[in-house]
């Protein structure tokens, strides 16, 4: 399916919903001029993150957006399975999922401003024990295979062991970076040459703080 094409069914499920592309933009935590973008087929590759917090938004099935799939709502693609002779194979197994609120974006490159969005949801596995996630802006942690719009799961805990990565907030701030601890100061690293380790202390960071540990992320998957 072209991108043009692609477009053309995501402004049909927003018109369905009654949503123009503000509100839709809203949901998902991008510009309005994106989603006309996405509408008009100008964006060559959606990201499946992306589809995947359109379809949500829109209440729709994110394989039919893409044009992998007949049916427009997920329902009708299950009753229709329930429906059909299904062969039963014994070494496939049905999983799980959960909804896990997303809150916004979070850095991997410099900090951003906090942002928080709660109208949109992700689908996960029930597997991911995760409070919240957020949506990866930047390349600073591609060498742990954490790609600009990549969706990250958090769970929420104070503290981390040196090393593991964390969503912490600095000030206003947030980022996603390996922590490391010391008596007398806190350094950020990221998986990427070209940034260099951030370092805190009481001089030039009045408020630290760690949200949670990442414990699960989500590429781009069609």
């Amino acid at each position: 399916m072209t991108p043009k094409e692609i477009g053309e069914r995501i402004k049909i499920a927003r018109e369905n919903k009654e949503l123009n592309q503000k509100e839709l933009a809203e949901k998902i935590q991008v510009h309005p001029a994106t989603i006309k973008r996405y509408e008009d087929g100008f964006i060559q590759k959606i990201k499946m993150p992306i589809i995947q917090s359109i379809a949500i938004a829109l209440s729709v099935n994110p394989m039919w957006l893409l044009g992998k799939s007949e049916f427009m709502q997920t329902s009708d693609m299950i009753e229709t399975w329930n429906q059909s002779d299904i062969p039963d194979f014994p070494n496939i197994f049905p999983i799980e999922t959960k909804k896990v609120r997303l809150l916004g974006k979070i850095a991997a490159g410099q900090p951003v401003m906090a942002e928080e969005c709660f109208d949109s949801y992700v689908q996960c596995g029930t597997d991911i024990h995760a409070d919240f996630c957020l949506r990866v802006q930047g390349d600073s942690m591609i060498n742990a295979r954490i790609y600009d719009g990549d969706i990250v799961f958090i769970h929420k805990q104070p503290e981390v062991e040196n090393g593991e990565i964390a969503a912490v907030a600095i000030d206003d701030e947030v980022t996603l970076k390996r922590v490391y601890m010391s008596d007398n100061f806190v350094e950020l690293r990221a998986e990427n040459p070209k940034y260099k380790p951030m370092v805190f202390n009481q001089s030039n960071c009045l408020n630290f703080r760690i949200l949670g540990k990442a414990i699960a992320f989500q590429g781009d998957i069609v």
